[in-house]
């Protein structure tokens, strides 16, 4: 369940917040000049302060140097995983047109296994019915399975493509 705070609300808190950060700087930055000459104990708190202020000044600077080299260094990364990436699509690209060229090849030689499987059926059948006329035993080669059926062959006929447009 969320609350919704109305503007107006919203103006009287940031205004009392701002009245009470200036009356409490005030109340503690402020100290009657002469309290301060007088009393040593004073003296050694507005040191102390200083000190602080540049201790944390000092921090403050440390830490912006510390942000600034990492921001640098994520940069530097970036750079260097987008010519990765570069390099790695160029590669995909390059492998992709060789599949794509040994992929017609392949097709190229199913269709001369197709050729060449029907012109040794076709021989086969010369010779079984010259066997048949003459009389003579003549040794007939097999044919091997997979020449028989070469739409049965392992093979893949959809090619890999890259959808990077790199």
């Amino acid at each position: 369940m969320s609350f919704a705070i109305p503007m107006h609300r919203i103006h009287i808190l940031h205004s009392f917040s701002v009245v009470f950060l200036y009356w409490f700087y005030m109340a503690t930055v402020q100290k009657p000049v002469s309290s301060s000459e007088s009393d040593p104990r004073c003296a050694n708190i507005d040191e102390k302060k200083r000190k602080r202020m540049l201790s944390n000044r000092e921090s403050a600077r440390r830490s912006r140097m510390k942000k600034q080299k990492l921001l640098e260094d994520l940069v530097n990364e970036v750079s260097a995983l987008q010519k990765n990436n570069t390099q790695i699509c160029e590669k995909i690209k390059f492998t992709t047109q060789r599949f794509v060229k040994m992929e017609a090849s392949n097709s190229v030689l199913r269709a001369q296994i197709i050729e060449l499987t029907e012109s040794l059926q076709s021989l086969n059948s010369i010779l079984h019915m010259a066997e048949d006329g003459s009389g003579y035993d003549v040794d007939i080669p097999e044919i091997s399975v997979p020449l028989m059926k070469p739409w049965q062959l392992p093979c893949s006929t959809q090619p890999i493509c890259s959808t990077f447009d790199g």
